[in-house]
């Protein structure tokens, strides 16, 4: 039993290990719990939802950036390579990533303006109707925009990832029909396992993997599982479960990992600030609650935390995933993708 400890310890610590979505990192505090659980590269979320602005984005970036500047042991990631290094140089890398086009209004310019600032993936919505397209939770689905169309081709002239959680069916399947270069579902589960519209179809992860790109799991419990009024602690195999599902229907190479943790579901958390958060976003029409059900919301024990991220590996070598399809879902499979989309 301890040399098997000894040796999953090893793979996690040998693996390049890759969270696509951390919102969490809105608190910078945190970066020092991704290097605690073994991440190599880390994606905070420089925008996000449907109240965003190009003067809000820049001024995150801005302080991304002076963060990054201040710490030797961090690295802003631009290209493929950087991953490696920072792994070998024991840094760890911030990957910026924007949870909806906002940013963009409807100036095109602006995707060079970001992209050269360090912006390497875009989600095309957050839940709603924008300039792009509509949202996942919207009733009526028309597709990209004209607007959307020309994003999406901007986007990859960019070499910029293509992000299409949070969006509508029809938005997605035109934005994957549509691009150039591999697209992804960053944090999104089956929708077989558990219906939800924030929940992706086969086909929806089909389309991914035919663009070569993939679909990041997340830990987030109400997309899980049910939750019975948000209280429902799902397991890690229940999360495991919605892996099986897309390597069973798309393959091992097209599977990752956007946990999307946030403050608001750690064991710690501050309730009442939480359920005012909930109570706001959802007043504001971004969350409806029939999909974000009322907090509290619970992590799976094994993975409460992303200094507990060793658990994602014991979990998967428990369920029977072999060494090299393990480090493929921690990590390598993400890299494959920047590669292609950002050159080596």
């Amino acid at each position: 039993m301890e040399a098997l400890s000894m040796k999953t310890e090893s793979i996690h610590r040998d693996a390049i290990i890759i969270d696509a979505v951390a919102p969490l990192l809105e608190r910078k505090k945190y970066v020092e719990s991704y290097k605690t659980g073994g991440v190599t590269c880390v994606a905070p979320t420089v925008s996000g939802g449907s109240s965003s602005s190009p003067a809000a984005a820049l001024q995150l970036i801005g302080s991304w950036l002076r963060f990054i500047r201040s710490r030797e042991d961090l690295k802003l990631v631009r290209k493929a390579s950087d991953i490696e290094d920072v792994k070998r140089d024991g840094q760890m890398g911030i990957l910026f990533h924007f949870q909806g086009t906002l940013p963009f209004g409807t100036d095109l310019d602006l995707v060079e303006a970001f992209h050269s600032l360090g912006v390497r993936m875009v989600q095309l919505t957050y839940n709603r109707r924008d300039y792009v397209g509509n949202g996942c939770e919207e009733e009526i689905d028309e597709g990209l925009s004209n607007f959307g169309r020309k994003l999406v081709r901007r986007l990859n002239e960019n070499r910029i990832v293509i992000d299409c959680t949070h969006t509508g069916y029809k938005t997605t399947m035109d934005a994957l029909s549509l691009t150039t270069q591999p697209a992804v579902f960053s944090h999104s589960n089956s929708a077989v396992i558990f219906p939800s519209k924030r929940n992706i179809n086969d086909d929806q992860a089909k389309a991914a993997a035919a663009t070569g790109g993939l679909v990041g799991v997340t830990v987030v419990p109400f997309l899980t599982v049910p939750a019975n009024g948000g209280s429902a602690r799902p397991s890690l195999d229940d999360l495991i479960a919605h892996i099986d599902h897309f390597v069973s229907l798309v393959g091992i190479d097209h599977v990752g990992l956007g946990l999307d943790y946030w403050w608001g579901t750690l064991p710690f958390s501050d309730v009442e600030t939480v359920i005012e958060m909930w109570e706001h976003y959802v007043s504001a029409g971004m969350w409806n609650p029939a999909v974000y059900p009322h907090p509290p919301h619970y992590y799976p024990p094994e993975i409460e935390t992303p200094e507990m991220l060793l658990g994602m590996t014991k979990g998967l070598l428990r369920r029977g995933y072999k060494e090299g399809d393990v480090h493929k879902i921690l990590g390598l499979n993400w890299l494959r993708v920047f590669r292609q989309v950002w050159g080596a």
